[in-house]
């Protein structure tokens, strides 16, 4: 790969850290200075740097939310992020399990996800995201999150283009705490049971010594389809006949192209008997002896759908979870020893485990060739033939397929704090993490080969039960196997220094010098069964292409960064930062970020900043093992007019070029009156070389374009090259607005308010270097919607032992997937929930929560999208759990 670098800057270019919120007062000069996300120059708490969100634990138990996956959904710049029920959306590309961030909506790999200002390992298994898997938080020893919503941080990392999610917890604890909640729903289904059990001893300052663990075990309960009412007023039949699959149970019987071909096995089901509504079969491709009755609630009749009008159809929706099953475990421990009166050591350990269960509907099959003599001893009326065929069926006695997905993470820190000769303080830590995640294929899977010699055998009946031969033949059949097996690492070692080199006419000149070596691995691990090819639903069908293959790939990183804040005035703070950093394999990389602080008077402070970002290709990007599958949902390909799961290939690509990005933004913070203020931050950002593929959906709409990414097999059925490139660029701009306002002891209380929104201007990408700019903002876009306006807002109530908190979540409406070339835009609709939770405090060490989330029922909006499985809804957004009854119970010891 050729070596990529940014040509340094002048100095007075270099970065921003971070920029305050409010000024803080001559009496606040003597408190303690701590770090806040975005810049390693310590200050006084109250002068945060640049935008930064931040949700304190308070704030985090009023939402109810337990885990670090639902807490992100509550944060306006989060568009897009990947869910426990968008990641059903994986096929067979190894990632089902994963949650993500995802700021701005630029991407997984974009965000960069800490725990205490630290990194973690990534979801170690390959695919299309990277990034760290939110599982692996430590839920219950969140203190507080930090969201630095200014990307490209030279801090951290010039990857964080989005910006920077920064988790930290207790960093010392005295005493103990236990903490149960629980949820239920209306409609039953996607209940919650959680447990937090904590405690810790010793005064760092008088025992010399702090020593805590926090442990937190979760359990989320799975969700059927059939069991919300929005679902199964939404069948596939009469809502999006075309998503439905033309391989139902009993199976379809698919024919030759040819008419002529066709004939004479047509005039044989019409000799034998066989009728469609009381008429003769038709001479048409597929067809299904037992329309329409076929089989419901799954196996359906409709005339619009993929199998056309004398087939049946399969809605799968009503066949499938929308919600896993998940069990999740998480301990963080943590130990500070005062050596002398300038140094402290600690060790932090945190470990975190889960396992989602992810039930789909059975495995759709396709046969090809069968001898349909070996067919008619399952049918009523024999058929004189001897014509083979293709049967489409579902493999519905070998089960629903099931995928036990477990992902463990462990992190070791082990580091010293100090303060140097000259009042410098310094940090050095070395840290090890590491992901493991198994994907273990536990039914619904079977051995293909051996399957469908017992179709063709006769053995196995595809048109109803087969006997208790078949049966005990498909029970041997199921996989049972850890078909990926897959361990990412990351290990480090970083130095920070930090201090002042002088004053200038405002205060001291503060500065910060850090430098960090890191090593990254991912290793990928099929099973002998995966690489046979022989794993019904995950399988080459071609049986042509190269066997799937393991990996081991590693590299190292060395970055160095430099951070200055000059008070050039009481009211004017220039802030400088740069960083430096070489990739192996990839190259060196130089960027810079400057930013501007200028407090014209008490209440309002005005900000700028402008910086560069560079992003690597993560591992699976370059060395990726070559996958075959299925596109995730139903896609027309206007070659042969018809709506199906087509094949793919995924590709890695070992000659990407790494992302690079430059952004600006400029903001202002007023502070009117005590106990009120408002923030506006504007934000644009624009990548260039952005990694990806075409997707299935922009290269079956442009055949002739992209030829060389579609083979076709000899029924013209398509087979979609997705391989990632350097597609071309993305520019995406916005306004963030915070507003705050705490009032004042009243005989009714103490009552609050808060909101956060984010306004999108502009998001712009290109899906290919032949491709023009598109609009993606408000409209659903091949692979996600970025909405104009996303807000959390909420009102408290606070009266003695008492409190009320009323919250608002509302997504704007937007343009509906086109799911149909050609066909008339419809808009999917605004949605909010509206949350009610109330507290009880009868002594100061006990605490009573109780409380209603999506109070009225709001279901998720109708939508065309084809991009995710889950179909007439957007899982990435939406909730379909319903009104949801929560209560919790903490108590101090």
């Amino acid at each position: 790969m050729k070596t990529s670098s940014h040509a340094p800057l002048p100095v007075t270019l270099a970065v921003l850290t971070l920029l305050a919120t409010l000024a803080a007062s001559a009496a606040q000069a003597q408190e303690q200075r701590i770090e806040i996300t975005g810049s390693s120059i310590k200050r006084i708490d109250g002068e945060t740097a640049l935008p930064v969100q931040v949700l304190k634990k308070e704030d985090i138990q009023k939402a109810g939310v337990t885990t670090a996956a639902e807490l992100l959904a509550t944060i306006s710049a989060s568009a897009a992020q990947l869910t426990d029920g968008a990641s059903i959306t994986d096929n067979t590309g190894g990632q089902r399990g994963f949650n993500s961030a995802n700021l701005r909506g630029i991407g997984t790999s974009s965000t960069l996800v800490l725990l205490n200002g630290r990194r973690m390992a990534n979801f170690a298994s390959p695919g299309d995201n990277a990034g760290v898997d939110l599982n692996n938080i430590p839920a219950g020893a969140i203190e507080r999150v930090e969201v630095l919503k200014d990307g490209a941080s030279a801090i951290y990392g010039t990857d964080a283009i989005g910006g920077v999610i920064n988790f930290i917890t207790r960093q010392d604890w005295r005493g103990a705490e236990i903490g149960v909640s629980m949820a239920d729903t209306r409609e039953g289904g996607a209940g919650k049971k959680t447990f937090t059990l904590g405690g810790g001893t010793g005064d760092l300052q008088k025992d010399g010594f702090n020593v805590f663990g926090v442990l937190d075990v979760q359990h989320l309960e799975s969700l059927r389809s059939t069991q919300r009412q929005f679902l199964r007023e939404r069948p596939l039949a009469t809502s999006l006949p075309f998503y439905m699959s033309s391989r139902p149970y009993p199976a379809n019987i698919r024919l030759g192209s040819s008419s002529s071909g066709r004939a004479p096995f047509i005039a044989a089901v019409n000799a034998a008997g066989y009728t469609f509504n009381g008429q003769p079969y038709a001479n048409t491709r597929t067809l299904n002896l037992f329309a329409p009755a076929c089989n419901p609630p799954a196996s359906v009749y409709a005339a619009a759908g993929p199998a056309g009008s004398q087939g049946c159809n399969y809605d799968y929706m009503a066949d499938t979870e929308i919600y896993p099953d998940s069990k999740k475990l998480s301990f963080l421990g943590r130990a500070s020893l005062r050596i002398n009166a300038d140094t402290t050591a600690f060790a932090e350990y945190t470990a975190a485990k889960a396992e989602t269960l992810y039930v789909l509907s059975p495995n759709p099959s396709g046969f090809t060739g069968v001898p349909f003599s070996a067919l008619n001893k399952w049918l009523p009326r024999p058929i004189n033939t001897t014509a083979n065929v293709e049967l489409r069926m579902r493999a519905t006695e070998a089960g629903n397929r099931s995928n036990e997905v477990s992902s463990d993470g462990t992190r070791l820190v082990l580091g010293v704090n100090g303060v140097l000769a000259g009042g410098w303080d310094y940090s050095a830590a070395f840290s090890h993490a590491v992901n493991r995640v198994q994907d273990h294929y536990v039914d619904g899977y079977f051995k293909f080969k051996e399957f469908d010699a017992g179709i063709r055998a006769g053995l196995i009946n595809p048109f109803g039960p087969s006997s208790a031969e078949g049966k005990a033949l498909i029970a041997s059949l199921r996989v049972d196997d850890v078909a990926r097996q897959s361990k990412g690492r990351t290990q480090g070692f970083d130095v920070k220094l930090t201090g002042t080199l002088g004053k200038l006419a405002g205060g001291d000149i503060g500065a910060a010098f850090g430098a960090e070596l890191r090593r990254e691995s991912q290793t990928f691990t099929p099973s002998a069964l995966l690489v046979s090819n022989n794993i019904a639903g995950d399988r080459d069908s071609s049986e042509t292409d190269p066997p799937i293959v393991g990996s081991n790939h590693s590299r190292s990183i060395f970055g160095a960064f430099a951070e200055f804040s000059l008070p050039v005035s009481k009211q004017l703070e220039v802030q400088l930062a740069a960083r430096w950093d070489r990739y192996e394999g990839v190259g060196n990389t130089f960027n810079p970020k400057a930013g501007l602080r200028w407090t014209p008077s008490k209440e309002v402070l005005l900000r700028a900043s402008a910086g560069m970002g560079f992003r690597a290709p993560t591992f699976s990007e370059l060395y990726r093992p070559t996958t075959y599958g299925s596109s995730p949902a139903f896609i027309f390909d206007t070659v042969i007019g018809d709506f199906d799961q087509w094949s793919t290939t995924k590709q890695a690509n070992p000659n990407l070029k790494p992302e690079k990005s430059r952004q600006f933004s400029l903001g202002v913070v007023f502070e009117p009156v005590r106990g009120l203020s408002a923030s506006a931050d504007y934000w644009l950002i624009k990548k260039r070389d952005v990694i990806s593929d075409l997707y299935e959906k922009t290269i079956l709409e442009n055949p002739v374009r992209y030829a060389s990414y579609i083979t076709r097999n000899g029924f013209d059925e398509p087979t979609v090259l997705l391989r990632k490139e350097n597609q071309g660029k993305l520019e995406t701009s916005g306004v963030d607005l915070e507003l705050n306002w705490r009032g004042g002891q009243s005989a009714w209380g103490r009552f609050g308010a808060s909101l956060s929104g984010t306004y999108v201007i502009d998001y712009k990408r290109q899906f290919g270097k032949l491709e023009p700019f598109v609009s993606n903002v408000g409209r659903f876009l091949n692979d996600q919607v970025v909405q104009r306006w996303r807000h959390r807002a909420t009102v408290d109530w606070q009266r003695g032992s008492f409190g009320l908190t009323l919250s608002n979540t509302y997504y704007s409406a937007y343009t509906d997937d086109s799911y149909i070339p050609d066909t008339a835009a419809r808009k999917v609709s605004a949605y909010e929930l509206w949350d009610l939770t109330g507290s009880w405090r009868p002594t100061a060490k006990l605490t009573v929560r109780a409380g209603v989330k999506n109070l009225f029922d709001k279901a998720p909006p109708f939508s065309n999208q084809s991009y995710y499985f889950l179909a007439t809804y957007d899982p990435t957004y939406t909730d379909p759990r319903g009104r949801t009854f929560v209560a919790s119970l903490q108590y101090a010891f």
